[in-house]
């Protein structure tokens, strides 16, 4: 058996988050985003595009 590789997504914040409604700050930090041009590597899972989608104008995403 073959596993297919993990799907793997950059996750860049190019915006502020100050300001920003809580819920889009929360997903920030629950990406593990904390200033602006930080990035993170995270697995591509739906839970993942859910707080992306949510915060989508603060960020850069690039998939690997």
């Amino acid at each position: 058996m073959s596993q297919t590789p993990a799907r793997r997504l950059k996750v860049t914040q190019i915006k502020s988050a100050h300001g920003r409604l809580r819920s889009h700050q929360a997903c920030l930090r629950g990406l593990g985003l904390r200033r602006i041009r930080h990035s993170v590597i995270v697995p591509d899972t739906p839970e993942i595009r859910g707080m992306i989608n949510k915060a989508y104008y603060l960020l850069k995403v690039e998939e690997l």
